[in-house]
């Protein structure tokens, strides 16, 4: 491990989300990697998975979880000298509901609050009243949009990045370079580092190479595959840190047009792959099954589910629907390196059930505009750690811009309403699980697999630690040894 020294310059490649990425917190475009070392939330999820505080030193709600209130640290500034109040908070919070700002974090807010209803009584706290009970609310407000601007910057942080993380901005150009720097009145003390300076590198052989060559120190949001991980690791300067189960891939249907409109034939793509096949062949065993349930193992309400598997099952379904033979288009790119592996995975194990997939590899600077989401099946991937109820609003509940199967059921949009009313622990985990199982019985998203993140670093890095895009920014710091 080493010990970190104070100063130093960390080096992070990066690839770009796209030419439109932005600062904005709130934004569904939002350059991930500066958001954590320029902003801090309400609440945070600890690295033991539970909310813990960030910008709120304790929160309490009324019996029914309907009024919550939230005590803001005193003292905070912003990298300006603003003094962080609860009109900040406020305005951060009413500004995701704002329709113009297109924040995924709407969906996940719509039903629960109105704006009106988000208020500072004085200037250290925060009350929101909910539309709804909901005895999870204080995750929710940890999600990475919901990070903390001040009071009428909507405009301006796009690319001023003033917030009240550990880092100030000194430069930042969409898919191109950036710097922060320590900003050392961070109500947590300052970070080790004295700077990150971030490079875009669309191609991932390219951002490994710069790695392997000594011109960067870690890699983000590129999860190498098992040949390029061992590569790194045998390399005298550079090593691999495995995160358990850190990511979750996915192949969406599109279940709003056909095929896809159809429960049954979805099902039949799901009963038709073989699971260990997909691990072992897409990922080499790196990773867990995911039985096409969304929640990791290691969430605190998962439950184990299933489904009927094999190509037989999958025949039979396709016979009755009279679509046997059928054929489909299943998109991919290189910009995550698992996404191809899992797509011929797939193919070649469905094949078995007379389902003929055609592998269709599209840019990777344009993958996230235009094709996710649009096309009728595709493969993509999501960081976990996400809290359960984060999870299910934000990509399954009908109308949530993140709902990238274009799911709609009614019947799931009442249990996850019931779950969040529900302020007995043991029932609502009851109800989440259920949920679980009716996505895996009706849902658009096939889940083969969580695969191990497999992260390449330099060995001078220490402390390294991450879920997700977010790194720990305060302790991370280079080895006063190399």
């Amino acid at each position: 491990m080493g010990t970190a020294i104070r100063g130093g310059t960390l080096r992070i490649a990066r690839p770009p989300a796209s030419r439109a990425e932005t600062l904005d917190p709130a934004s569904g475009l939002s350059a991930y990697e500066y958001l954590g070392a320029l902003y801090n939330r309400i609440t945070r999820i600890g690295w033991d998975g539970s909310v813990i505080p960030d910008l709120a030193e304790k929160w309490d709600s009324s019996p029914d979880a309907k009024r919550w209130r939230f005590t803001l640290r005193s003292g905070v500034t912003f990298h300006d000298g603003h003094v962080l109040t609860a009109e900040d908070a406020v305005y951060s919070l009413r500004r995701i509901l704002d329709p113009d700002v297109a924040s995924p974090q709407a969906g996940v807010f719509e039903p629960l609050i109105d704006p009106a209803a988000i208020t500072a009584p004085d200037a250290q706290t925060l009350q929101i009243d909910l539309l709804s009970p909901n005895a999870e609310f204080p995750s929710l407000l940890a999600a990475y949009q919901c990070y903390i601007i001040k009071a009428d910057s909507g405009e301006a942080v796009a690319s001023n990045g003033i917030g009240t993380g550990p880092f100030r901005l000194t430069s930042f150009k969409a898919a191109g370079q950036g710097e922060v720097v320590a900003y050392p009145e961070h109500f947590a003390g300052p970070p080790v580092l004295d700077r990150i300076q971030f490079f875009s590198i669309s191609d991932q052989q390219a951002r490994t190479n710069a790695l392997l060559g000594g011109q960067v120190d870690l890699l983000s949001q590129t999860n190498l595959d098992f040949v390029t991980a061992r590569v790194v690791n045998a390399s005298s300067k550079t090593t691999i840190a495995r995160v358990k189960n850190g990511q979750w891939y996915t192949i969406p249907m599109l279940t709003s047009n056909d095929p896809f409109d159809t429960a049954r034939l979805r099902q039949a793509m799901k009963v038709a792959y073989d699971p260990m096949s997909m691990l072992n062949t897409a990922i080499q065993g790196t990773g867990t099954p995911g039985l096409d349930n969304p929640v990791p193992p290691e969430d605190p309400y998962w439950v184990e589910t299933e489904l009927k598997r094999g190509p037989d099952q999958a025949q039979k379904i396709l016979k009755d629907l009279g679509k046997s033979n059928f054929t489909m288009e299943l998109y991919t790119s290189a910009y995550d390196a698992i996404l191809t592996p899992m797509a011929l995975a797939y193919r070649g194990t469905v094949a078995r059930a007379g389902i003929d997939i055609a592998v269709t590899t599209s840019s990777a600077d344009s993958y996230f505009t235009d094709i996710w989401m649009q096309k009728p099946m595709m493969s993509t991937y999501w960081f976990t750690g996400r809290p359960i109820d984060q999870l299910l609003n934000q990509i399954f509940r009908s109308g949530s811009s993140y709902n990238e199967t274009a799911w709609a059921d009614k019947r799931f949009d009442q249990l996850l309403d019931s779950a969040r009313a529900e302020t007995n622990d043991e029932r609502r985990r009851g109800i989440y699980q259920d949920a679980q199982q009716y996505i895996v019985e009706n849902s658009g998203s096939i889940t083969p697999f969580f695969a191990d993140r497999l992260v390449g670093i330099s060995k001078s890095v220490v402390n390294y630690r991450e879920r997700g895009f977010e790194f720990d920014y305060l302790a991370i710091g280079l080895d006063s040894e190399s």
